[in-house]
């Protein structure tokens, strides 16, 4: 599941010149938790304003709201999510970065996705990311050894083949899977058969 499976597309966005108390009742008029800073201009940067930022720098500090602007308070560049970035590298952005909720954009702004987007319509309880990396790990090793008897072990391509399978085995470790004693590329290399590489 990718980031524009789960994307909220009803996004508001408000000029960085709008007043604190502008952007509150856009807020509460779409019932949204943040907004997208529009870019001044095409070399510009998108940027983002949310509820806590709202509370934590406007209101915290009793300043009124119809004085500050949103660029005061804003997070410009903010993290941006490419739409075909998948479900679990957003939520490992996120948690890397510390944010909540971030635009999806390619060329254009398309939506926002957010930690509730990924809790609510997210499809990892029923297709946990390590089982996927297993499979996917199993058939890689197959397709090296394929590629490694047709066109030598020493090739080109059999050596893009086992750095794609070396690949899935790390990830397949950051994500909880034990870490073999020997790799696949090792196993193969000693002319072993690899039974149980997931």
């Amino acid at each position: 599941m990718r980031a524009k499976h789960i994307m909220t597309q009803d996004v508001a966005t408000i000029r960085g010149s709008a007043t604190v108390a502008e952007a509150v009742k856009l807020m509460r008029l779409k019932e949204l938790r943040a907004l997208i800073v529009e870019p001044r201009n095409d070399a510009d940067a998108y940027g983002i304003v949310t509820e806590t930022d709202i509370v934590s720098k406007v209101v915290a500090y009793g300043k009124d709201p119809k004085q500050v602007h949103v660029y005061e308070i804003m997070s410009k560049p903010c993290i941006v999510v490419n739409p075909d970035l998948d479900v679990e590298y957003v939520a490992r952005l996120f948690a890397n970065t510390g944010v909540w909720r971030a635009p999806v954009i390619q060329g254009e702004l398309l939506g926002i996705i957010s930690v509730t987007d990924i809790i609510t319509k997210g499809d990892f309880l029923e297709k946990p990311k390590l089982a996927f990396l297993q499979k996917e790990l199993q058939k890689a090793v197959s397709n090296a050894r394929s590629i490694s008897s047709n066109y030598g072990g020493d090739s080109k391509k059999a050596l893009e083949a086992w750095d794609f399978v070396d690949e899935l085995e790390a990830e397949a470790c950051f994500y909880g899977a034990p870490k073999p004693e020997k790799t696949a590329r090792q196993l193969f290399s000693n002319g072993r058969n690899p039974v149980n590489v997931g």
